[in-house]
C-alpha cells in the first residue's frame, strides 16, 4: 500500500510517520514544506493542480494529513487549516488515482463540554476560537466531498515531542528551570482545566487504522478519560523528582498541589473537586516578590471551557483501536526531554 503523508515534519507528522514505516507493507512517500520531505510541497500556497498532477504520478492508495498550525490570526489558521485541506480535497476529486483521505481533525472543534460528559461524534460543534472554527471547517469540507475519507478527531495529545508552547510542554519547561535554579516553590496558574490527553503514539496506531480500515465520517480519538491540568503538575512532579512546593496562583485560598507518593489526598490538596476558572495569571499575587519561587501561568486557549473528556466507544468498534499508554507514561517521556536541557 503506498500512502502519501502530508506535514510528516510537525509533532503529530513525526510519529505517524514512524509508524508507517515499521508496517512492511507500507510505501511511504512524504509530502511537506521542509527538507526532510520527500517533496516539497506548500498546501497553504499549492494549487490543486499541481497536486494533482503529483497524484497522479505518485498514485497512492491512502493520502494522510497531518499538516496544519495551532498558532496565529484567524487568517493564518484559515490558510492553513481550511484553505490546505481545500486544497487536497480538490485535487483527490480530480485526480485518477481514488487514493482514500485520513484527515487530523482536533477536539477543538466541538467546544465546550458539560462537565462529568464524554463527547461523542454527534456532538453539534461550537468551537470557541478561530483555531476550532479553521478545524470544524475542514472538517466540513472532508464530510461533503464525496471522497472515501475519515476525519479522526484527536483531543490533547501528549508524549514524547509535546511542543514547548502546550500547557504540559510549559509546565514541564517551568519545572525545569525551577529545579536548574534550586527554586523551592513553583506557582502555576489556570490548571483548573480538565482535558482529555491521549499519547501522540495512540494517536498514530489510530492513523495507521483508519488507514486500513473502511470506516468513514469523524471518529474521536482520545483516553476517555478527562484529567484536571494541577493534577497532571502533581504528577509530573513526582516523575520528576521536584521536591519544592506547588502553589496554585488561581486556587482556593492556601492551596497547594501535592506531589508525594499519595496521589495527592488529604491535606490541602485534596481540592480536586474544584474546579477553579482559568485565568491567565503571571507572576506573584500582590507583586509579591521571591527569589526562590517561579510563577507561571498555563492559560488553556483552546476554546474548549473547563471540561473535554471523548467518548472514544466508535474509535473501539468502528478501527478496533484503544489507547495503551497512559498518562503517567506519557509525562515521564515529556520530563525525559525537559531534564535533557538541565
Amino acid at each position: 500500500m503506498r500512502v502519501l503523508l502530508i506535514g510528516a515534519g510537525g509533532y503529530l507528522g513525526r510519529f505517524v510517520a514512524d509508524r508507517l514505516l515499521a508496517d512492511p507493507a507500507v510505501q511511504l512517500t512524504a509530502l511537506g514544506r521542509g527538507d526532510d520531505a520527500d517533496v516539497r510541497f506548500d498546501l497553504a500556497t499549492g494549487s490543486p493542480g499541481a497536486l494533482t498532477r503529483f497524484l497522479d504520478a505518485v498514485h497512492p492508495g491512502v493520502v494522510v494529513n497531518c499538516a496544519g498550525t495551532t498558532r496565529g490570526g484567524a487568517r493564518d489558521l484559515t490558510r492553513h487549516n481550511t484553505v490546505a485541506v481545500a486544497t487536497v480535497c480538490e485535487a483527490l476529486r480530480r485526480s485518477g488515482c481514488g487514493a482514500r483521505l485520513v484527515q487530523i481533525g482536533c477536539s477543538a472543534e466541538y467546544g465546550p463540554s458539560q462537565p462529568n460528559s464524554s463527547t461523542a461524534e454527534d456532538a453539534v460543534p461550537r468551537p470557541g476560537g478561530p483555531y476550532g472554527v479553521s478545524k470544524l471547517a475542514a472538517t466540513e469540507l472532508v464530510l461533503g466531498s464525496g471522497l472515501d475519507a475519515v476525519v479522526l478527531r484527536v483531543f490533547s495529545p501528549a508524549g514524547p515531542g509535546t511542543p514547548a508552547g502546550s500547557p504540559l510542554g510549559r509546565l514541564a519547561e517551568a519545572m525545569r528551570r525551577a529545579m536548574q535554579a534550586g527554586d523551592g516553590e513553583l506557582k502555576l496558574g489556570g490548571l483548573g482545566v480538565q482535558r482529555d490527553f491521549v499519547d501522540v503514539r495512540d494517536v498514530a496506531r489510530a492513523v495507521h487504522a483508519a488507514s486500513l480500515s473502511a470506516a468513514q465520517g469523524v471518529i474521536n480519538i482520545g483516553s476517555g478519560r478527562a484529567v484536571r491540568l494541577r493534577d497532571a503538575a502533581g504528577a509530573l512532579a513526582r516523575v520528576a523528582g521536584y521536591s519544592g512546593v506547588l502553589n496554585e496562583l488561581d486556587g482556593p485560598p492556601g492551596a497547594h498541589l501535592s506531589h508525594s507518593g499519595h496521589s495527592g489526598h488529604g491535606g490541602h490538596a485534596g481540592h480536586t473537586a474544584h474546579t477553579p476558572h482559568p485565568r491567565p495569571a503571571i507572576g506573584h499575587p500582590r507583586g509579591e516578590s521571591d527569589q526562590h519561587t517561579v510563577s507561571v501561568a498555563f492559560p488553556y486557549p483552546d476554546g474548549c471551557g473547563s471540561w473535554q473528556q471523548a467518548d472514544v466507544r466508535t474509535a473501539r468498534d468502528r478501527l478496533g483501536w484503544r489507547p495503551r499508554i497512559n498518562l503517567e507514561e506519557s509525562l515521564a517521556d515529556i520530563w525525559m526531554e525537559a531534564a535533557c536541557r538541565i
